[in-house]
């Protein structure tokens, strides 16, 4: 009898998990039909592949490099890897380039080519330069993420312009790029640990080349137009370059617009980094737990699960509040997170009795997911504020605003862990930066005001300035095809 039960439960849990897996296949079919397939193919490419898996290698892999190959301290390591910020904060330019530069007739193809080729370069001189000095080997750090960046304006663009056009999938585009960053993000870190220790830190930077190989393809793959040339195609480029800056500055003005743009900036600079001292005090074997290089992988693996968990509960149950009560309560549970990490600093986990290998799991599922949770509106009402036009590098100048903000976050936290004397080998004033970072963190409520109480599905740029920006938008001049489609092309 018993045995019969057990397998009708195995049959109903393998019957539910098919039906699972027939919706999210009928929810990318939806999305396809709905928008171009070469778009979705696009974000598993950008966002899965190469934020997702290529972020998580350089999250590991690059601290492993800078701490056992160049022997950095954590507060000169964290100032290093602010600099890896500028290509992100050059977007609003990368978006100016792929609109209004065409190459050969081609607004998108030639810059994933370009970027490709650029990221694939710098990490082969990365992995195979022995002795590499640490300008050089910054240059091609900077050479990856600039990459990254390139490719990822053209992304941002689409599923900018696509939310407008489709608003009512606006919030699953942003759960579909969640998702693909997440997963990708979770293969990337149960791999790294392993690949840091049979390959070393150094060689292990190889696996860099692996998105930018995949964005060459997808620039050759990918559907676009080829626009013709005109007598005065320059004398184009240079008007509608100068009309779009001025778009940019009419919009960027508007109380609606400003006004969550500055949240959202002051809420990353506000949450400094201290990522570097805890990964120091991770790996040492005196002051620290002393975590082996597979189990820090599989720390950062875990925290990719619980942003898949956020991400899921954001589209199961959140995707409809509203934008300021949402934020408030992702940003008090995000901040009550940090006080998790200063038991955990504190050791205090110990006085009751909880692993070190079990309580980071338990600080770092809670911060992913409170972290998930309060990205993600912040990510769909950077959608709502661009208007048609000019979406591309609007959301490219929204997201240097925000890459801003992050550089200041990781400056900030290397001034904290400099001024604290927090070093290679004493970590005494660690918690004392865990907890200036978490009382910043609970400081950021006080600006919630500057949140619109709107919906997430509602437009929040006046009428007027959508149909102004509409008007002098040239329909011919769009290259990938970001519409709804119906039929085959």
């Amino acid at each position: 009898m018993n045995n019969n039960m057990s397998t009708i439960e195995k049959k109903k849990d393998e019957l539910v998990s098919i039906i699972k897996m027939n919706q999210a296949i009928e929810w990318i079919r939806m999305l396809s039909t709905k928008l171009n397939p070469t778009f979705i193919l696009g974000i598993f490419i950008i966002y899965g592949l190469g934020q997702g898996f290529s972020g998580s290698l350089f999250r590991v892999v690059v601290d492993y490099y800078w701490k056992d190959v160049q022997l950095l301290q954590p507060s000169s390591l964290q100032f290093y890897l602010s600099l890896f910020f500028i290509p992100w904060i050059l977007k609003p330019l990368w978006g100016i380039l792929t609109d209004a530069f065409p190459i050969r007739g081609f607004h998108r193809r030639p810059y994933f080519i370009i970027s490709g080729l650029i990221g694939t370069i710098s990490a082969f001189v990365l992995a195979f330069s022995p002795h590499l000095r640490v300008a050089p080997a910054l240059v091609c750090f900077v050479g990856v993420s600039a990459s990254l960046a390139i490719a990822d304006v053209t992304i941002d663009a689409c599923i900018a312009r696509s939310s407008i056009v489709v608003r009512e999938v606006a919030s699953d585009l942003q759960t579909l790029c969640g998702l693909c960053s997440s997963v990708g993000a979770l293969v990337g870190f149960l791999l790294s640990g392993f690949f840091v220790h049979h390959l070393g830190p150094q060689r292990s930077l190889s696996l860099l080349a692996l998105s930018p190989a995949f964005t060459t393809v997808l620039g050759f793959v990918i559907y676009e137009h080829r626009t013709s040339g005109h007598h005065d195609e320059k004398k184009q480029v240079v008007e509608r370059v100068g009309v779009t800056i001025r778009s940019m500055y009419q919009t960027i003005m508007y109380p609606q617009v400003w006004k969550p743009s500055l949240y959202m900036f002051l809420s990353l600079a506000l949450n400094v980094s201290t990522h570097e001292g805890h990964f120091y005090w991770y790996t040492d074997s005196k002051a620290g737990p002393a975590f082996s290089q597979e189990f820090v992988g599989v720390i950062y693996a875990i925290g990719a699960v619980a942003s898949i968990m956020g991400v899921i509960i954001y589209q199961k149950a959140l995707k409809d509040y509203p934008f300021r009560k949402l934020l408030f309560y992702a940003q008090l549970l995000y901040a009550l997170s940090g006080v998790v990490d200063l038991f955990f600093v504190l050791r205090w986990n110990l006085i009751i009795g909880i692993p070190d290998y079990f309580f980071v799991v338990i600080e770092e599922t809670a911060t992913r997911i409170t972290g998930k949770l309060r990205w993600m509106p912040m990510m769909v009402l950077s959608t709502q504020l661009c208007p048609l036009g000019i979406e591309g590098t609007f959301f490219a100048l929204l997201m240097c605003i925000d890459s801003i903000g992050a550089l200041l976050s990781k400056m900030g936290g290397g001034v904290l862990l400099r001024i604290l004397h927090i070093t290679r080998t004493d970590f005494g004033n660690l918690w004392l930066a865990v907890l200036v970072r978490g009382m910043l963190r609970f400081a950021t409520l006080a600006l919630i005001f500057l949140v619109p109480k709107a919906g997430q599905h509602e437009g929040l740029l006046p009428s007027q300035h959508l149909e102004e920006n509409l008007s002098d938008d040239n329909t011919d001049e769009e290259t990938l095809e970001l519409v709804p489609i119906k039929g085959g092309t």
